[in-house]
């Protein structure tokens, strides 16, 4: 059954918009862990636009499930990571001015410098995943700079302007995460990904864990936290 991880960023994101304390992503994961999520999925950019460090830090202290924090592959990132030693980090492409990740990490081009930033990592006992496209040549990379997941991106799925995109999309995912599971690399997928298209990503059965935020917070503005968390559990686990 496939688990999932409730991003809690955009919870921060209202924070920020008035700088003040409210609404929590601290206590919008314990929430979320009470209404039965797997774990809590937490993005610290460099610009701190959401999430601060102070989240991060609390975060470990409190989440009980696992703790996944999302990161660029900067030396002040890694840095804090090997401080704060979350259950697993997954490392993202970043560009200041982009809304939301815009697309999955070029590790092909930048193997060197990613390998050494797994090595630091798994070295510091952190489950590491890297974030790509569903694109064979990024997959075959993330095997070979021993990475213990990738993520799969499923944003061009998720936004396709028709079904025959959204279909298309859907198979490059099915197969990336074929070919990901035979490379022995563990799957997940996120991004975009909301109570309705999820139901075709539930039926590729080498994803072991999907990373939902956005959907689930913009529930929960309606319904609250924990009855957005139980709806989404409750679509997963139908399957």
């Amino acid at each position: 059954m496939m688990r999932l991880g409730v991003n809690v960023d955009h919870v921060a994101t209202v924070r920020q918009a008035r700088r003040g304390k409210q609404p929590d992503p601290v206590a919008a994961a314990i929430a979320a862990e009470m209404a039965g999520t797997d774990g809590i999925v937490c993005h610290l950019r460099e610009d701190r636009r959401h999430i601060r460090d102070k989240d991060v830090f609390l975060l470990k202290e409190i989440v009980k499930t696992h703790l996944n924090l999302e990161m660029a592959a900067t030396d002040e990132m890694v840095g804090l990571a090997t401080e704060v030693v979350p259950d697993m980090v997954t490392l993202v492409p970043e560009k200041r001015e982009e809304i939301t990740t815009e697309g999955g990490l070029d590790i092909v081009a930048n193997n060197e410098w990613i390998e050494e930033v797994v090595r630091r990592l798994r070295s510091n006992n952190i489950i590491v995943s890297l974030f790509i496209d569903p694109d064979l040549n990024q997959i075959k990379a993330a095997a070979k700079c021993q990475a213990d997941y990738v993520e799969i991106h499923t944003g061009l799925y998720a936004n396709a302007p028709d079904l025959g995109t959204a279909m298309d999309e859907l198979e490059k995912i099915r197969s990336m995460a074929m070919a990901a599971a035979k490379m022995d690399l563990g799957v997940s997928a996120g991004h975009g990904l909301d109570y309705h298209n999820v139901r075709e990503i539930l039926e590729i059965e080498q994803i072991e864990e999907l990373n939902i935020g956005h959907a689930i917070v913009a529930k929960a503005v309606m319904v609250g936290m924990e009855n957005a968390v139980r709806e989404m559990l409750t679509t997963i686990r139908s399957h």
